[in-house]
């Protein structure tokens, strides 16, 4: 997982040891992702999940450069033609990604229209801006939403019409990677679900997708891969039938405990700052220790620092408690 080699030819996105931290005014170093290894593929819907607060939406921003200042990265992200998202300057960025190879699904898609413009008015820029192949109503259609409702301005539009706006948005470009960052976030649950379908609908063109939620159910629904966050590392990742059905790392395990099918039990503890992380691997060896339950069932609390693995599916080795 360490080597920094082309990504594979079924490769959309190959993510290598990518680690972002954030340098604070008085020199503290906040560690907010933490040598992260992912594949995005054509026709699959990759979901990140975590708790808030983990290092998720980080990392999407990493991949288009939208990291404040104080940010500090290293690794690679390296697109199918070996562009490193990681190391290109703003004027790749902003002329050849955005919009044209990665397509972003903002979290309150509502509150990122302009609102004093019309859905349409936003969306032909968006397909002018970036020479788009479909028109606007071919838009609307493909997300579900009536052309006709392209004519309302933001605050006319419910969540669910926002969020399939923002959507039609992200496919202008005709990108062949779609982030979506927390994209169900404040809608009910029938509306998550529409949500997530179009998402996969969209992977079914030979997009990838990458769903970043907190909300497992919504993964379970769409993903076809799955990878766990936990205080800026991924500690898990497979293939989602494995991954959700016979976890491996106790963190994951216990998420799916605290969904209502796994008797509600929440995991007992707080994640910790994101300031003390380096410590807390020093002193215990591992971050989630201190949450982490007697697991006896779970052998891969090794303290072997390497990656177990088998197959595609891998956790993030981590010590005995």
């Amino acid at each position: 997982m360490t080597d920094i080699r082309a990504p594979e030819v079924t490769d959309l996105l190959t993510l290598h040891r990518v680690s972002v931290r954030f340098r604070l005014p008085c020199g503290v170093l906040v560690r907010a992702v933490s040598d992260a290894a992912l594949r995005l593929r054509p026709g699959r819907v990759l979901a990140l999940v975590g708790e808030s607060g983990c290092g998720k939406s980080v990392l999407a921003s990493a991949l288009l450069g939208l990291l404040p200042g104080n940010a500090e990265t290293r690794g690679h992200a390296l697109l199918d033609d070996g562009t490193d998202l990681l190391a290109a300057p703003e004027p790749v960025l902003a002329g050849r990604i955005r919009g044209r190879r990665v397509g972003l699904v903002p979290q309150s898609a509502g509150t990122h229209l302009t609102p004093v413009r019309t859905a349409r008015a936003q969306l032909v820029e968006t397909i002018d801006s970036l020479r788009g192949p479909s028109g606007a109503d071919e838009l609307a259609r493909r997300v579900g939403l009536n052309p006709a409702d392209l004519d309302r301005y933001p605050h006319e539009l419910s969540g669910g019409m926002a969020q399939r706006v923002a959507l039609a948005l992200a496919l202008a470009g005709d990108p062949r990677i779609i982030l979506a960052d927390e994209p169900t976030t404040g809608l009910d649950r029938p509306l998550v679900h529409r949500t997530v379908d179009l998402l996969a609908d969209a992977a079914t063109d030979g997009r990838a997708v990458l769903l970043i939620t907190h909300d497992l159910a919504a993964a379970r629904r769409v993903a076809t891969d799955v990878a766990v966050m936990y205080a800026s590392r991924i500690v898990e990742a497979g293939p989602a039938d494995e991954v959700l059905n016979d976890p491996w790392h106790p963190y994951t395990a216990g998420l799916l405990a605290a969904l209502p099918e796994g008797g509600f039990e929440p995991i007992p503890g707080h994640p910790p700052s994101l300031t003390e992380l380096d410590r807390i691997e020093g002193e215990w060896g591992c971050v989630y220790c201190q949450r982490c339950p007697d697991q006896p069932g779970f052998a891969h609390c090794t303290g072997d620092p390497t990656l177990l693995a088998r197959g595609e599916r891998w956790i993030a080795a981590h010590a005995p408690c």
